[in-house]
């Protein structure tokens, strides 16, 4: 069995962004919607998912995690806008 992490970034229409990092990425999000994943997604109401990553390595996931919390706001933006242009929330029909 492998395991995977998850770096992810979150977005609200105000484009409030959170980055956080999980094992689990459907469950997370799903805590982030339901307003119990952090009181920082609940109060700015951050529960787009608008970008992710995966790996093997839990010490390389949060240290990347760290990393882009460091970074400047346009930078994560940047980050976004080169995968999900749109900033389509990427979770969009996950719990139907």
């Amino acid at each position: 069995m492998s395991n995977r992490y998850f770096v992810y970034i979150l977005a609200n229409r105000g484009k409030m962004l959170y980055t956080g990092v999980t094992r689990d990425l459907f469950q997370r999000v799903w805590q982030h919607r339901r307003g119990c994943g952090s009181s920082f997604t609940s109060k700015y109401r951050t529960h787009e998912l608008v970008w992710f990553e995966e790996t093997d390595d839990i010490s390389a996931a949060i240290a990347r995690e760290k990393q882009i919390k460091t970074w400047r706001r346009q930078w994560k933006k940047n980050l976004v806008e080169f995968e999900n242009p749109g900033w389509l929330d990427l979770a969009d029909g996950w719990y139907e």
